[in-house]
């Protein structure tokens, strides 16, 4: 062979080892980075408890929230007739929530995910029998997820899924609850937001039938599991618990968004951004951050001072 075409052939195959080698170099690149978007965490905001924190298509706009939450649903179970209670935003009674629907449609349309929060610390609820539950869960598919009803308080917009912040009533059935709403499909969500103590006294039970997607536990007001003037060590301790313990998705870290959200627990973005955050995201169970509450955050500006560290 010509010792002039034999250097071409090697010139154009070390230049084709070397494109495959740039292309395989940036392919891994490319998905260590699709990796550790996957793996980000992300901020779920409660939203409905005060007329002064903004309408919820105004919350979503700010791009701060992955998951907001319309809290509450306060009042079912045990043959009572179930209605939400939004505060000052709306009046359920001459349904006047409905109205609601094109601003849970303008979060959906932003991929933000928009679940409906069950119970909160005030409220008439319980789950009185398995029947219950099924019953709940029924009412609960055709108002406010995939189902059909002529009375739907939000109006016809189909929320991603329901949560449980139960603080009272019964911790019985819980789990009963949560299974015959997954039983509708792996679309709809199921969420809860126990208290930090392990294990939570009200739906302890429920979390560990593996049904609940996210879990956003509230580190806060339970001073022997929350963050504590700098130190970390009893949060740490709680957190550790929960991820090892609860065969949920994901685990978020729940917070008050500003001194006035809770009795204690705040912790200033400085330090979760500086020691919380790096102590707890190298689990693969970390979720994100959950905030109470929007009003809070319209206040603090706090989801803006952590969003990048999430």
């Amino acid at each position: 062979m010509n010792l002039v075409i034999r250097i071409r052939i090697r010139i154009a195959l070390f230049t084709m080892a070397s494109k495959s080698s740039l292309s395989i170099r940036f392919l891994c690149l490319l998905l260590l980075a699709l990796a550790n978007g996957s793996n980000a965490g992300k901020i779920a905001i409660y939203w409905g408890q005060n007329g002064n924190e903004g309408t919820l298509a105004e919350a979503c706009a700010t791009g701060n929230y992955d998951y907001v939450i319309i809290a509450f649903l306060p009042t079912f179970g045990n043959g009572q007739t179930p209605m939400i209670n939004l505060a000052g935003h709306c009046d359920p009674y001459s349904n006047g929530c409905t109205g609601l629907s094109s601003d849970i449609k303008s979060c959906q349309a932003k991929g933000i995910k928009v679940l409906l929060s069950l119970g909160g610390g005030a409220g008439s609820y319980s789950i009185a029998s398995t029947q219950d539950a099924s019953q709940v869960a029924t009412y609960l598919w055709n108002n406010f997820l995939g189902g059909q009803s002529s009375s739907r308080p939000l109006g016809p917009a189909v929320l991603d899924g329901i949560d449980f912040d139960i603080e009272g009533g019964s911790n019985q059935h819980w789990g009963d609850l949560a299974k015959f709403l997954k039983g509708y499909g792996k679309q709809v969500y199921i969420t809860a937001a126990p208290q930090c103590p392990f294990p939570d006294a009200w739906i302890g039970n429920a979390l560990t039938t593996g049904l609940f997607d996210f879990v956003w536990v509230q580190f806060y007001n339970n001073p022997p599991c929350q963050y504590n003037s700098g130190a970390i060590s009893n949060l740490e301790d709680a957190w550790k618990q929960w991820i090892t313990s609860i065969p949920a998705n994901k685990i978020f870290l729940g917070l008050p968004a500003s001194p006035l959200a809770a009795g204690s627990g705040f912790i200033p973005p400085a330090d979760v951004t500086s020691k919380v955050l790096p102590a707890i995201k190298g689990s693969s169970k970390y979720g994100g951050v959950m905030l109470w509450s929007r009003y809070y955050d319209v206040q603090s500006g706090y989801s803006s001072s952590i969003k990048k560290y999430v």
